[in-house]
């Protein structure tokens, strides 16, 4: 019997492991990979394919099926979800025909809550937690960019079958995907949670990329002010993380491309829709939530969401 993946949403996360899921499964009749994808994507990747660069190297890779059409794309085994997070409930709602009760969910979003929002559409789902260590984005439409050798997928669930986990962690180890099954997966989706809030919220407001950011005093100082006040929150929500949790984020940014930022400041900088509410508008109601102040965090959605187009 076929094992059927689908791959919704392509862009840096979604377009990148997607790719890598069609270059090894391209000659496999027990697998079968399925992008979605609409518009300029769906028609570049159904004549050309899905170009891959990295390092200096490219690759071009062919899914089973390109297509937007719940009919075409048939029902799923797995489907991967990288859409931006302010798409997660119409771009599922829109795949309900292919979602059937033993579909496995893998959400690959930014932000802590997709879980619990793809769980409240699909109930009887499957639907595990996982984040990406990557540094990826969309050169152009069925062209993805990757800049650095950086890349980890960490995947779990309290609630889903062994044998699913097990066999989604062999099809991503044949894929040559560095993946980990863990049992932890709450603290390190808020460990990458921390990180990836924390640098898009400073990029976004400060305009500045990891490598200004980490060489300009000010900026840096007001970086640690952010990772303060989001680690104070996790620490009161009970998430058994590193008690060096800050300095481990810091050095994380360290060792990341210097001149690289975060996915939320490249689409201000392109004047596109921002991941604000998962990625910072969240962290402020929770602190309300938990009584925990976040003067910074507050700083950054008083600017963005005013005028994003307004930052320093």
């Amino acid at each position: 019997m076929t094992t059927r993946i689908g791959v919704l949403g392509l862009g840096g996360v979604g377009g990148y492991f997607g790719g890598l899921l069609a270059k090894a499964y391209a000659d496999n009749d027990e697998i079968e990979i399925v992008f979605i994808a609409r518009g300029e994507t769906q028609k570049v990747i159904a004549e050309s394919g899905l170009k891959i660069i990295s390092d200096g190297n490219e690759s071009i890779v062919f899914p089973n099926i390109v297509s937007n059409d719940p009919e075409t794309i048939g029902k799923l085994d797995y489907l991967i979800c990288a859409t931006k997070t302010y798409d997660i409930e119409e771009s599922l709602l829109s795949l309900e025909k292919c979602i059937t009760k033993n579909t496995v969910i893998l959400p690959l979003y930014n932000g802590v809550d997709a879980t619990e929002r793809i769980s409240a559409l699909y109930p009887d789902n499957e639907v595990l937690k996982a984040c990406v260590y990557i540094v990826s984005m969309i050169e152009s439409p069925g062209v993805i960019k990757k800049i650095g050798s950086f890349e980890k997928l960490f995947f779990g669930s309290d609630l889903a079958p062994l044998s699913k986990l097990n066999a989604l962690q062999t099809i991503f180890k044949n894929a040559a995907i560095e993946s980990y099954f863990v049992d932890n997966i709450e603290e390190t989706v808020w460990e990458k949670f921390i990180f990836i809030s924390s640098l898009a919220s400073a990029t976004s407001y400060l305009n500045q990329n990891i490598g200004e950011i980490i060489n300009c005093d000010s900026s840096r100082a007001f970086y640690v002010e952010l990772l303060n006040e989001i680690t104070m929150i996790a620490a009161v929500k009970g998430l058994n993380l590193p008690a060096d949790i800050i300095m481990q984020t810091i050095l994380k940014l360290e060792k990341s491309p210097q001149n690289a930022t975060s996915s939320m400041h490249r689409d201000l900088m392109a004047g596109r829709k921002l991941e604000l509410a998962s990625l910072t508008e969240f962290v402020v109601n929770e602190g309300l939530k938990y009584e925990i102040e976040t003067p910074t965090y507050q700083m950054v959605l008083d600017k963005l969401a005013v005028d994003p187009n307004s930052v320093e």
